[in-house]
């Protein structure tokens, strides 16, 4: 008897042992299982998650500015209060001040071409363009000419 009672507990304990793996396989299959088989909802998710990957900013680089173009550039005092002004108000690296008559005589002397070529190729302490590349020959010659008025000179265009 005692041999049976030991072969019971031994189909009991498989039983135990089977019906654990059975219901743990069906326990995560319950788990894994989607209730929610409406499309509007996955729809909705998946709108969402597009939304809220989208990039914060996006940006856009500025058209350079063409040699006689429509909109003809920036006006000389445009330049020049965008560019020139950090230098020429302050005098920094001896850039004649706008509006000193006396520090511009001898560069008005040389003339408005070789002006506007030393502005846009440069000279002694100033760079090409004033620093600024994106600038049109047309509007460093405005801004000169703006300058080179502004200080004594009779420039025309």
């Amino acid at each position: 008897m005692n041999l049976e009672k030991e072969q019971n507990v031994l189909y009991e304990l498989m039983a135990i042992i089977v019906g654990a793996i059975v219901g743990g396989i069906l326990f995560i299959l319950f788990l894994t299982y989607d209730f929610k088989s409406d499309t509007s909802s996955n729809v909705m998710v998946e709108s969402k998650v597009k939304e809220n990957i989208q990039p914060v900013a996006q940006v856009e680089l500025a058209k350079p500015i063409q040699e006689g173009s429509a909109s003809g550039g920036k006006s000389g005092e445009e330049v020049y209060k965008a560019v020139c002004l950090m230098c020429h108000q302050a005098g920094m690296l001896n850039a004649p001040k706008l509006g000193d008559v006396q520090a511009w005589a001898p560069r008005i002397a040389q003339g408005y071409e070789v002006l506007v070529q030393h502005a846009i190729k440069g000279i002694r302490s100033m760079p090409a363009k004033g620093g600024n590349a994106s600038l049109s020959d047309n509007e460093v010659a405005s801004a000169v000419l703006y300058m080179s008025n502004s200080s004594g000179a009779n420039f025309k265009k």
